[in-house]
């Protein structure tokens, strides 16, 4: 299995066309958000992770989501993962992000022990 995509997102939706066939419909793709108010402040924004099982590989596997800040490793996300060969599917993952400063957290993802794909997430200053 292969990581297609990973954003933080506001919204997900699916749809069936013709073929069959299905629509991915993602909608709020962000890579910052504005504080509620002053730090510290805990978000939990959503990950959404696609993956792709190709076509005679083993269809199942774990998506492992490790959120840092620096070195610091400040939550984790483990769940199992299953793709029929030749098909798509996708993960949401939702963790507990403490800030207390403004700044920059990635998420580093991954199925079983593959390759690292990181999203960075910005969290800027309130609006006054």
């Amino acid at each position: 299995m292969e990581i297609l995509s990973a954003l933080f997102i506001e919204g997900i939706d699916t749809r069936q066309v013709d073929g069959p066939s299905t629509r991915i419909d993602i909608t709020g793709i962000q890579f910052s958000a504005a504080a509620p108010h002053a730090v510290p402040v805990s978000l939990e924004p959503h990950l959404c992770v696609i993956v792709h099982c190709p076509p005679g590989s083993k269809d199942s596997g774990v998506l492992e989501v490790v959120y840092l800040r620096g070195e610091e490793q400040i939550a984790r996300n483990v769940q199992p993962l299953q793709v029929e060969p030749g098909k798509f599917n996708y993960r949401l993952v939702r963790a507990e992000l403490m800030f207390e400063e403004y700044g920059t957290i990635e998420a580093h993802c991954r199925v079983d022990l593959g390759p690292v794909t990181i999203v960075p997430f910005t969290l800027l200053p309130p609006i006054s």
